[in-house]
């Protein structure tokens, strides 16, 4: 295991206490793994008490950088790993999965959503029930990059923004598949503490550079490697090699063909198109679920006609942003 955390000060030790309760409320015999920051110190904390099986899962012959830090936090923990390469067949599984269950064709929203989705089935075949992930720590700790420029006010309204918007798409995936996602980040307690800390913990400078979550990467430095615990922050889509998709529709997707299905969708259905990879969820989306629409009086997206929340400034449907 890990080196003891019985070192670290009081403030990060409470830190630490609290998300180990958390962790202990929410045991699972699977986890999904990528090696980043928030699913090690799961691991590392879950490994008291339970060995849960680790998943990483990597798009086959794209990069993928999870793998070898997902490796080397397996072995240092002595979990059982397994590494699940997936190509074409369980990829466009995955992405008409997450388009039907999430109702979006937002391509970052399912990029990252169909990789879970391979994980999640990928341990249900190996006889796991629940899994743990790491979502939320980004919400509730300020991982995010387009977090860093703001000032203490600037950031305080813009996680408050996060934490009354924020949704998992591992929890409805894991629904749809008949097993379960546990969310120890956001275990109520847990959550609780996080959101009441000073948000100049949160995002802070150090060696010049701006960290998010710094606060938990300072709690975890002596839980977990260093190379992970100031490791800079991966998209699953970049973890898992899905990032590669724009690419890959934008090669197989003749510009004739895009060209004239955008004029059509924009005349017959009033949904803008940005790209092919765009336009090949939206058809998925269409033949699964039907067009977009806004229910009663709801404020309608100006780029697809699905309903938004009033505060918004994203459709989940169609990925507008800024709207």
């Amino acid at each position: 295991m890990f080196s003891n955390y019985q070192s670290l000060s009081f403030n990060y030790g409470v830190i630490v206490q609290a998300l180990e309760e958390s962790v202990r409320r929410n045991l699972t015999d699977g986890m999904l793994l990528s090696g980043g920051l928030d699913t090690t110190l799961l691991a590392c904390l879950a490994s008291k008490w339970t060995k849960p099986s680790c998943i990483t899962v990597a798009l086959r012959g794209a990069p993928t950088p999870d793998i070898g830090y997902a490796r080397l936090v397996a072995s240092r923990l002595k979990l059982e790993h397994h590494i699940h390469y997936f190509g074409d067949d369980e990829l466009n599984e995955g992405l008409r999965a997450s388009i039907r269950v999430m109702k979006s064709f937002d391509p970052m929203e399912i990029r990252n959503s169909a990789a879970i989705y391979v994980a999640l089935k990928a341990g249900k075949g190996r006889g796991l029930k629940a899994f743990m992930t790491g979502d939320g720590a980004d919400e509730l700790f300020g991982g995010y990059s387009f977090l860093f420029g703001l000032d203490r006010a600037e950031l305080e309204t813009e996680l408050k923004k996060l934490w009354a918007n924020m949704r998992f798409a591992s929890v409805p995936l894991a629904q749809d598949l008949g097993v379960e996602a546990r969310l120890p980040f956001l275990d109520p307690r847990f959550r609780t503490l996080a959101e009441n800390l000073d948000v100049r913990l949160k995002v802070k400078s150090q060696g010049g550079q701006v960290w998010g979550k710094w606060v938990l990467r300072k709690a975890s430095e002596k839980i977990i490697p260093p190379e992970i615990a100031w490791r800079a922050k991966a998209p699953i889509e970049v973890g898992t090699g899905t990032t590669i998709l724009p690419w890959l529709f934008d090669s197989r997707i003749p510009d004739a063909e895009f060209k004239e299905k955008k004029a059509k969708y924009l005349k017959e259905d009033g949904v803008t198109i940005r790209d092919k990879e765009h336009l090949y969820y939206y058809e998925i989306y269409r033949d699964l679920i039907g067009l977009p629409s806004a229910t009663g009086g709801a404020r309608k997206c100006p780029q697809c006609g699905a309903g938004v929340d009033e505060r918004a400034t994203f459709c989940r449907t169609c990925g507008a942003y800024p709207i």
